[in-house]
């Protein structure tokens, strides 16, 4: 039998290994599911949102214990794994605050008569997750489908099998009855499988663009709805009025949250000639400096990718943007010859014949372009087919804004990396998805609208 393995990326050992489940397991989960949501769609609000205060309140307790969980489990920094676990709990509560007035009827201005909007819970939801934030990905999908009455089967990335089955358990011990939060052990090439069962309503999935395009196919063809999160090339554009030193901070270390394996990651650094000396120049000296080594060690400021696998496939990159005419400024290479460990690395000179231009590198890498001015930056910028998160860096926050305006993705920060927050929507555009995650929105993706609407049998329509 296959398993899903568990897997240190520090030092390449096993923690734990799962049974993988089989087609007839799966499905009896989904059933599981299915059955739950008949009682759970009737089930008083305040007990939804008992639900979730209790599990943003477990996580909490054990954020320690979670963090420790993500940095053995995927690499991550022991920090930053504590400021998800925060983040997760902060989304929970959000919801439990605000869920009862978001889902109350909304009343619509009719021309006669009366007519309002109930919000309804649509059924089981199949959600599929990565492994890049092991405990926030499953609650920006969970919070807001638990709590509007939806039932949830999560299939977790297969690299990160414990914090798929401790989320589970954390519902389980927070109240939630059998059937409400259910987790599945299958390879991610089987899952769009699944989409098949008639229980399931609704599907959201955060991953590759090729996983998105299956994933997204299956629903199609069963005309359920789905979301989609998936790849990202974020600009992060420097202004000519930028502080050079925070533009540098900034963007660098953002290169260099959770290994660069973030989707919103500011990927393509785009900085004027005027001051493209003095940024490389003083990126590469920040990144001299960095401490790379045990995600547990509270020095470390770089921590190893998620699997020798995505590693390799960095360096690769790497090493086809130099034969194809980039310049390395630092970096582009392994460190040692146990764990995933690289070296943070630096790239510019890239031109649109290169499969950087296109291609999103999923780890610790800055790509530095240097344009005549912003509105080539924004051309760039918009140049690719992803539409995900995205920056503008600079004093005048006037001017700022309007380059924000005109970038083609889904998020813009100002002043700041793509970053996260409970009210907060999440989610691009183009081919780097569609659909909202977290906020108002992220609660109405996955029910019914329903309109109701009244008149007196005599009214003129």
């Amino acid at each position: 039998m296959t398993s899903i393995k568990s897997v240190n990326p520090t030092n390449g050992k096993i923690i734990k290994e799962y049974p993988e489940m089989d087609s007839a397991q799966v499905n009896m989960i989904i059933e599981r599911a299915d059955l739950a949501f008949k009682t759970w769609k009737n089930t008083p609000m305040a007990k939804r949102t008992e639900l979730l205060r209790n599990v943003g309140a477990i996580l909490r307790d054990r954020k320690d214990e979670l963090a420790k969980i993500c940095a053995l489990e995927m690499g991550k920094l022991y920090n930053e794994g504590i400021l998800e676990i925060e983040i997760c709990a902060s989304i929970f509560d959000f919801y439990a605050d605000n869920a009862e007035e978001l889902l109350k009827d909304k009343a619509i201005d009719a021309k006669s008569g009366e007519a309002f909007i109930q919000y309804d819970p649509i059924g089981v939801i199949l959600s599929v997750q990565p492994w890049n934030f092991p405990f926030y990905q499953l609650t920006r999908s969970a919070a807001p489908n638990i709590v509007c009455g939806n039932t949830i089967v999560v299939k977790h990335a297969s690299n990160v099998p414990l914090a798929a089955e401790t989320m589970e358990k954390i519902f389980i011990e927070a109240g939630a009855p059998v059937g409400v939060y259910n987790n599945i052990f299958v390879p991610g090439s089987k899952v769009s499988e699944y989409v098949n069962n008639t229980a399931i309503k609704g599907a959201t999935l955060t991953g590759s663009e090729a996983a998105g395009i299956s994933f997204a196919t299956s629903a199609g063809k069963n005309i359920i709805k789905s979301t989609l999160e998936l790849g990202g090339s974020d600009p992060f554009i420097v202004m000519p009025d930028a502080d050079v030193d925070k533009a540098v901070e900034t963007a660098g270390f953002g290169r260099l949250w959770n290994a660069g394996q973030v989707c919103v990651s500011p990927k393509r650094i785009f900085v004027t000639k005027d001051m493209a000396e003095e940024f490389i120049m003083k990126a590469k000296k920040l990144y001299e400096s960095v401490i790379v080594g045990d995600p547990l060690d509270p020095n470390t400021q770089l921590a190893p990718l998620s699997s020798e696998s995505a590693l390799l496939k960095v360096i690769s990159q790497i090493d086809t943007a130099i034969e194809e005419g980039a310049k390395l400024i630092i970096g582009g290479k392994r460190i040692g010859d146990k764990g995933a460990f690289m070296q943070p690395t630096i790239l510019t000179d890239i031109t649109k014949n290169m499969e950087a231009y296109s291609d999103e590198i999923f780890g610790p890498v800055l790509m530095i372009y240097v344009v005549n001015d912003v509105d080539e930056a924004i051309f760039i910028a918009n140049d690719t087919e992803f539409g995900l998160g995205g920056s503008v860096f600079g004093k005048d926050i006037k001017n700022a804004v309007e380059v924000a305006r005109k970038l083609e993705t889904g998020m813009i920060y100002i002043n700041h990396v793509t970053g996260i927050g409970a009210e907060l929507p999440f989610g691009g555009t183009k081919r780097s998805g569609y659909g909202r995650e977290q906020a108002e929105d992220g609660i109405y993706e996955f029910v019914n609208k329903k309109l109701i609407r009244i008149t007196t049998p005599d009214a003129i329509y």
